[in-house]
């Protein structure tokens, strides 16, 4: 399983961006997908993950209010959209995909996740 997020970038503090995590050629809606987050000198933390049919999404407490999350199993994508983006938002920002079975299920611990994609920058900064 293959996860390729893009959509990352620099934006001003208040600015919006928009990542997408991409499996191509396989579908995604037999898994969890989260988004993971990792600061330059700080340990990688959950931002927000969603469960394979939506019916479930989790939020850092940072984040809650200003980022969301969705999916397209259609297209194999799941988006977080960020909205007032702050300074400390700037990381690279990765996606990760766990495999839940029937569960309609997913964690911000990032232990549970099998596979991982590469990472999209994201800086925010005047």
């Amino acid at each position: 399983l293959r996860l390729v997020e893009s959509g990352g970038g620099l934006v001003q503090p208040g600015g919006s961006l928009r990542l997408s995590c991409v499996t191509p050629g396989f579908s995604s809606d037999g898994y969890g997908i989260g988004w993971f987050r990792q600061a330059p000198g700080k340990e990688r933390e959950g931002v927000s993950c969603i469960s394979r049919t939506s019916g479930t999404t989790n939020y850092e407490p940072s984040v809650k209010g200003r980022f969301t999350i969705f999916r397209d199993n259609a297209k194999n994508t799941v988006y977080l959209q960020m909205n007032s983006l702050k300074a400390e938002d700037t990381a690279v920002y990765s996606c990760a995909a766990l495999a839940t079975g029937l569960r309609d299920m997913c964690t911000l611990t990032e232990d549970y996740y099998d596979w991982w994609g590469q990472g999209t920058q994201v800086t925010v900064s005047p």
